[in-house]
């Protein structure tokens, strides 16, 4: 099961979606690929200073403050989750504070 939890200064990816195995896994490529680029997008489009942590299964990233371009970003992620959620299987939300 992917845990995605979403707080006020950030957000944490992790675990496995158990669809097929590890590196078939379309859930999880899929929840990866939007997380990472929100990274990207957070840093290269919004300038927002993060700090990240990107291992096998696990992603978390922290913001002081975001600005109006960041919480786009972050909206923007966190609906791309939630339609592969409601496609798929294998992903829970649970409590980001």
């Amino acid at each position: 099961m992917i845990d995605v939890a979403v707080g006020l200064n950030g957000l944490r990816v992790s675990g496995h979606a158990d669809i097929a195995p590890r590196g078939f896994d379309i859930v999880c490529a899929a929840v990866s690929a939007l997380t990472l680029t929100l990274i990207r997008g957070l840093r290269e489009i919004a300038l927002v200073e993060i700090v990240d942590e990107v291992g096998q299964g696990n992603i978390c990233i922290e913001w002081q403050k975001l600005n109006d371009t960041g919480k786009v970003l972050v909206d923007m992620w966190f609906l791309g989750i939630c339609g592969v959620a409601n496609e798929y299987r294998g992903i829970r939300f649970v409590n980001g504070d």
